[in-house]
């Protein structure tokens, strides 16, 4: 059986799926990068290989984020790509008429307009990480609770408190201020949701045209509470993919 291998190596998570002929995913790893993004690729190749059946060959790989050409020169990649291609490649297969497509990482947030099949537009963050999945999870570190319970407490919130979200260290501030001033929990939760979404939309979405269908991918888009708010914001559904994790690494593959 012919296959064909897609990594994605960011600064906080690295990522391999491997599809077939037919473009169907039948094997991947997600793994935290850890600063080693040469340790995790090895390994994710190590998990992939135990996954495999005895007549599978990778007949061809590609590598696309952050650390793509590092990633390229150890697997001796067929093509290095860019996330922005990757992405857009992987929305495409599942979703053809995709017009809008929302990817918030760890560490980076990028938009890219889509229209008739072709990208004809993107936006990235700068070194501003408040619109990035690390500004959540070092509140979340800070209330010593995980990702997850941030999330799901987020979601049971009934009167949202604004939080300034321009920056890490003032929501910071302004959550401790919110906390004293005797809101709930729950409320400066999704406030900090909101406050995401709105650095996101002012900073990487700046001047763009956002229009449906619009899919969300990377590792954020298993926050539930920021599906709401972005749907809160933008005014439309939002389409989660089901493997929106690795979608980077699915369309270096089927690059």
């Amino acid at each position: 059986m012919e296959t064909y291998l897609g990594i994605d190596v960011g600064s906080v998570t690295t990522k391999l799926a491997l599809l077939d002929g037919d473009d169907e995913l039948i094997s991947y790893t997600y793994l935290p990068t850890q600063g080693k993004p040469i340790d995790m690729v090895q390994e994710g190749l190590r998990q992939i290989k135990r996954q495999l059946s005895g007549d599978a060959e990778i007949c061809g790989a590609a590598t696309t984020g952050s650390a793509r050409y590092l990633a390229g020169v150890i697997v001796g990649a067929d093509l290095v790509k860019n996330e922005i291609t990757s992405h857009a490649v992987a929305a495409l297969l599942y979703y053809p008429d995709v017009q809008t497509i929302i990817e918030i990482g760890g560490q980076d947030s990028k938009i890219t307009i889509i229209r008739d099949g072709i990208v004809i537009d993107f936006g990235m963050n700068t070194v501003c990480a408040a619109g990035t999945g690390s500004f959540l999870d070092h509140q979340a570190l800070r209330l010593n609770m995980s990702i997850q319970e941030l999330s799901r407490r987020a979601l049971d919130s009934q009167n949202p408190v604004r939080i300034a979200g321009r920056c890490t260290v003032f929501a910071e501030s302004d959550m401790v201020h919110k906390q004293q001033m005797g809101h709930q929990v729950e409320d400066i939760l999704y406030g900090l949701c909101q406050a995401l979404v709105r650095n996101y939309l002012s900073n990487v979405g700046l001047g763009k045209e956002i229009k449906p269908p619009a899919v969300f991918q990377g590792g954020v888009a298993f926050n539930q509470a920021i599906i709401k708010a972005l749907q809160e914001e933008l005014g439309i559904d939002i389409i989660v993919p089901p493997h929106h994790e690795i979608m980077g690494a699915i369309g270096a593959a089927l690059l």
